[in-house]
């Protein structure tokens, strides 16, 4: 039986360092969270006794065709009395990141002129503090780094709208923009998280993204869409996973699915009570195979097994797939 400690963790602070050492910690994984739709999935997650959640945009859908945001207010709203009430009020720690329809137009980037005005409704709506770098910087980027049976982890989040240039659009789909300037998380996001990487002490790295890393075979928005973006991104991790271990999780796709390259595997929970169509969809880094339903996530990170486990569950808890990520001995001990 996992042991768990179970203290109040609020997100006041872009890094912080948990002083009590825990034995485990799982986290809950989803996105794509319709306030207008029911939402029986957190009875699911409930029973996975999660020490925190995750979420990983798409949180509200409150975007609208002209931009502005009068949607989103009430959307907010709306949410603020669906979630439950034992995980925004029983002290469970809450994480998120936002991507279009929290951000407030639908595929927007750095064009969307109401961003700044969506980034305060953002930060208001996650309690976060005013002293808090989110509070006085452009984008919704962060950091914390956690304690974990003395193994230090750093979770980053990344924010992949605020920044980011214009999609090409060739039909029905979105075809890579070669331009050596465009740029998904722009040029203060990106030397913070190079910094971040390079310089932080945690053997363990979980970077969360609202669009697909690894995924390229679908014609919809990935970090594929820019590839000098996505090779910059690969060749950084590649470069950290030397002597650390790397996790990623993303969202946005309304169906789930767990990717792994030779540095680092990728979970895509969504979404959470808005399921995606029956397409057949397939990718070369893909394992196993997509998931088009309602669906949750789980990164369950137990450095005393010496192990990660990242999982996707249907909406009755069922486990869908999952993949152990080993942990090096000599990254677990205290």
């Amino acid at each position: 039986m996992k042991t768990y400690s179970w203290i109040l963790i609020t997100i006041i602070s872009s890094t912080l360092v948990m002083p009590v050492n825990v034995y485990a910690y799982k986290y809950g994984l989803g996105s794509c969270l319709d306030q207008d739709f029911e939402q029986p999935i957190w009875s699911s997650i409930k029973e996975e006794n999660v020490d925190g959640f995750i979420f990983l945009g798409d949180n509200v859908y409150g975007d609208q065709p002209n931009g502005t945001l009068s949607k989103m207010k009430t959307a907010y709203e709306i949410q603020k009395n669906k979630l439950p009430s034992w995980l925004m009020d029983n002290e469970k720690e809450i994480l998120a990141i936002w991507d279009d329809h929290d951000y407030g137009l639908n595929d927007g980037g750095k064009d969307y002129k109401l961003k700044k005005e969506a980034q305060k409704m953002f930060l208001n709506f996650w309690n976060i503090s005013p002293s808090d770098p989110r509070s006085i910087r452009e984008g919704t980027y962060f950091k914390k780094t956690k304690n974990i049976n003395g193994t230090a982890v750093e979770i980053i989040g990344l924010d992949t709208r605020y920044f980011r240039s214009k999609l090409l659009r060739k039909r029905n789909a979105y075809k890579p923009n070669m331009q050596p300037e465009a740029t998904i998380l722009g040029q203060k996001q990106w030397k913070w998280l190079e910094s971040s990487m390079n310089q932080t002490t945690a053997s363990i790295i979980v970077i969360l993204s609202s669009i697909q890393i690894l995924a390229t075979e679908h014609p919809y928005e990935k970090w594929a869409n820019f590839p000098l973006e996505r090779k910059r991104l690969l060749n950084l991790i590649s470069l950290v996973s030397n002597d650390k271990t790397i996790v990623a999780v993303s969202g946005d796709r309304h169906r789930a699915g767990i990717y792994k390259n030779n540095h680092f595997v990728e979970i895509t929970a969504s979404s959470l009570n808005k399921p995606g169509s029956k397409d057949s969809e397939t990718d070369k880094l893909l394992i196993d195979k997509i998931f088009p339903e309602i669906n949750y996530g789980i990164l369950d990170i137990e450095p005393e097994k010496n192990k990660i486990t990242v999982s996707i569950h249907n909406r009755d808890g069922l486990v869908l797939n999952s993949q152990i990520i080993k942990l090096p001995l000599e990254k677990t001990e205290a």
